[in-house]
Parts: structure tokens; C-alpha cells; sequence
């Protein structure tokens, strides 16, 4: 099977590219903008591909011609959505309307990533039958392109994700273990809200959602999350027990003492019972997360 994967510089990219490289029954093409910030180079080709340009969208699609598409980029800060509308636009809808269009006209499977962001958050943990209502601009870009994906002539799968962590190369992006590791190393009291409530996902574990997905060409809609419902004051509590830190340094607060440009779902997280029936997903638990992360650490 041939398989092009885009943002491969992503979190999830890297982890696509670790795990599809390794399978012999899997020709990779690894997609994304600039130059591949990789240092691990084999079982994959690498091509450069800018999603909002579709002409050069097209061309990279026609000339590989993949059996199935994994597209990972977007524009996720929440607040840089909020601040630059027309930019996530592009990159959010746009470019997936450019990816739709190759896909119908080569016939190739689509595996689309979105996020648990189409949902208000009133009603969480939520499955794949219910209604998304976004509170945010990010949240309505990624509802705006699963409509495109779902309007598609093509075979389809949309990938809903809550919250992504992981350890990955040249990241910029903290996540909240590293964030919470690193300010209770430094003696740093931290502020952390009780009145958001998520499925945190391990980055790996989705990567392996998605490839179960595609290696079955599962069409529909898909929650693909890890499994514990938590709020980001129980994640920091875990973490700094895994890490045996002072927990005391750690504060309850809730998210109005927080003033972001981004208004954010309070409750979410998904039901898993699809994914598990239907593909054979299973997560590991938060903690196991974290040792896994951890192990990440060192070898990085």
C-alpha cells in the first residue's frame, strides 16, 4: 500500500512516519512545508508540499499517485486561529478542499484528522453520532472541512482527536507533562484548571488509530483518543507523581482566571466504543502515557 502522509513535521507526522516506515507492506511518501526536520531518513521518501497551494497540491498527488492520503496539517494553536482568521482559513479549509478534490480525481482514500474543538464542550465525553456545535474559530475551521470531506464522491474517514502529547524531534511546542515536569524541577508554582475535562491522547496511539483506519479503509467518522477523562489539574497531579515532584507547588484554579483570545469547550472527550469495536483501537492509559513520553525523553 502506498500511503502519503502530510504535516509530516508535525507531532503525529513523526509518529506516522516512525511506525509506517517500519512496515515492509507500506511505501511511504512523508509530505510538508520546507524541508524535512527528520534526522531519521529511511523507509520513507520525502517531497515538500505546501497544502494551500493546490496547484502544487495536485501535482504531488497526480505524480504519486497514493493509494491512501493522511493528512495531519493544519493551523491548531487555538488563539493564532482566533487572531488570524484568514490564515487558518486557508490552511484548515482551504488546502483540505484542494486535498478532496486530488482524492476524488485519483480515487484515493482519505484519512482526515479533526478535533474534539467542533464540540461546545457542554456534553462531554462525546461519540461520533453526536452534533457538533463549535465555541471557537479553530473549532469552526475543522467542522468546516469535515463537511468538505464529507461531501466528498470519494472514500472518506474523518479522525476526531482530543488533546495531543508526545515527545517528537525539533519541537517547539511544549505539552502539559514537559510544562508541568519542568516548572516543578524549578521550584515553579503553576496554576492549573479543574473545570476542563479531556481524554488526553498519546501521540503514538493515534498515530496507530489512524494507520488502523487506512490499512481497512474504515469509512466514516472516528474518535481515536486515550481513554481516561481527566481535567488538566488531574494530568499534572499524575505527572508529578510519576516524576516523584512536589505536588504541593501545584494549584487549583478555574479557567476564568485564564484570559485567552479562544473561548474553550469545557467539557469534552470522546466515547471509544466505534473505534474499539469496529478497528481494534486501544489506548494506553494516562500513565502509561507518561512512561512512554518519558522513555521518549531520554532517547531524544
Amino acid at each position: 500500500m502506498k500511503i502519503l502522509i502530510t504535516g509530516s513535521n508535525g507531532l503525529l507526522g513523526q509518529k506516522l512516519v516512525y511506525l509506517l516506515s517500519q512496515n515492509t507492506n507500506v511505501q511511504l511518501i512523508a509530505t510538508a512545508l520546507g524541508k524535512n526536520r527528520l534526522t531519521f531518513k529511511n523507509g520513507y521518501e520525502y517531497q515538500e508540499m505546501d497544502i494551500t497551494n493546490a496547484q502544487q497540491v495536485e501535482e504531488i498527488i497526480a505524480k504519486n499517485r497514493p493509494d491512501a492520503i493522511i493528512h495531519t496539517a493544519a493551523l491548531t494553536q487555538v488563539d493564532d486561529c482566533e487572531l488570524q482568521k484568514e490564515d487558518c482559513w486557508q490552511k484548515n479549509v482551504k488546502a483540505v478542499e484542494y486535498i478532496v478534490n486530488a482524492c476524488e480525481k485519483y480515487g484515493v482514500f482519505l484519512c482526515h484528522l479533526s478535533t474534539d474543538f467542533v464540540f461546545d464542550g457542554e456534553a462531554g465525553p462525546y461519540s461520533e453520532d453526536d452534533n457538533p456545535s463549535p465555541v471557537s474559530f479553530y473549532g469552526w475551521s475543522k467542522y468546516a472541512a469535515e463537511e468538505i470531506v464529507k461531501r466528498s464522491k470519494g472514500s472518506w474517514a474523518i479522525v476526531r482527536t482530543v488533546l495531543v502529547y508526545g515527545i517528537a524531534e525539533d519541537m517547539s511546542r511544549s505539552n502539559i507533562i514537559l510544562w508541568v515536569k519542568n516548572s516543578l524541577e524549578a521550584h515553579k508554582p503553576i496554576k492549573v484548571v479543574t473545570d476542563q475535562l479531556r481524554t488526553p491522547t498519546l501521540a503514538e496511539d493515534l498515530a496507530m488509530g489512524c494507520w488502523l483506519v487506512v490499512n481497512q479503509k474504515a469509512e466514516g467518522i472516528f474518535h481515536i483518543s486515550g481513554k481516561d477523562f481527566l481535567s488538566p489539574y488531574e494530568m499534572a497531579i499524575k505527572t508529578a507523581d510519576f516524576f516523584k515532584l512536589n505536588k504541593s507547588l501545584i494549584s487549583e484554579v478555574d479557567s476564568s482566571n485564564f484570559t485567552q483570545p479562544a473561548k474553550r469547550p469545557p467539557r469534552t472527550g470522546f466515547v471509544l466504543d466505534k473505534a474499539h469495536a469496529m478497528l481494534g483501537y486501544n489506548p494506553v492509559s494516562f500513565e502509561e502515557g507518561i512512561a512512554i513520553l518519558a522513555e521518549r525523553m531520554i532517547v531524544n
